[in-house]
């Protein structure tokens, strides 16, 4: 079927619909100026807020970073074999640099169980404790960085020689069976329960770790003790 031509009149109609909305428009511009100026100037401003904070952030991520790997490798030092333990404090510093001075970045997230880790090695057990505590409550969502912060959070309390509460930590740990670290929260346990003088318990849980983890490098230490 041929397509129908359009008349004169109906192409003419349409043009005059398309000036009277172009009219439309440029009088509604007109009419609302002042508004649609300040609409602009608010868009704009915003994305340059979020452009400032942008920059900004990752200006902080990157010094933050520095920061912390500064403190990293002066842990990593005293570490090691025949290292300084004096250097400690010095670790200790750069970490709660980092916490301190770029609070806002990513780093300083990284910083809070390892500044813990710096106060337990330093016998600050009250100290890594505390900082410890604060990392599963406001920070830590993974649950690999949680169960490693629980078993130095247990630690504190055993070297103190509150070994109620830090049996109580690590028992939740033992529950999932998938939990990476569960091995060692076993032998931590098992620990305790030598500590506590419960012989019986300390065998079951080390039966028990000898059938699971067939495999692990502390297998050898866990027959010992049977």
């Amino acid at each position: 079927m041929a397509k129908k031509k359009l008349t004169r009149k109906e192409l003419l109609k349409g043009e005059d619909e398309f000036i009277t909305l172009s009219t439309r428009g440029i009088l509604f511009v007109r009419a609302h100026l002042r508004e649609l100026k300040a609409i602009g100037i608010g868009i704009v401003a915003v994305i340059l807020i979020y452009l400032a904070a942008y920059t900004y952030l990752g200006y902080v991520n990157r010094k933050g970073q520095a920061a912390y790997n500064e403190a990293y490798y002066a842990l990593v030092e005293t570490l090691k074999p025949g290292g300084d333990r004096s250097g400690l404090k010095k670790a200790d510093e750069l970490f709660a640099k980092v916490m301190e001075e770029y609070s806002l970045s990513k780093a300083a997230d990284l910083a809070l169980p390892q500044a813990a880790y710096v106060k337990f090695l330093s016998r600050a057990y009250d100290e890594a404790a505390e900082l410890y505590r604060r990392y599963l409550d406001e920070i830590s969502e993974n649950p690999h960085y949680r169960s490693l912060a629980t078993l130095g959070l247990s630690a504190c309390y055993e070297a103190k020689g509150e070994y109620g509460e830090a049996a109580e930590l690590l028992k939740p740990l033992l529950e999932d069976r998938g939990n990476p670290f569960r091995d060692a929260a076993m032998l931590a346990l098992a620990r305790i329960y030598r500590l506590r003088h419960q012989p019986e318990k300390e065998k079951a849980l080390l039966e028990e770790f000898v059938k699971a983890y067939p495999d692990s490098p502390f297998l050898a230490f866990a027959r010992s003790r049977l």
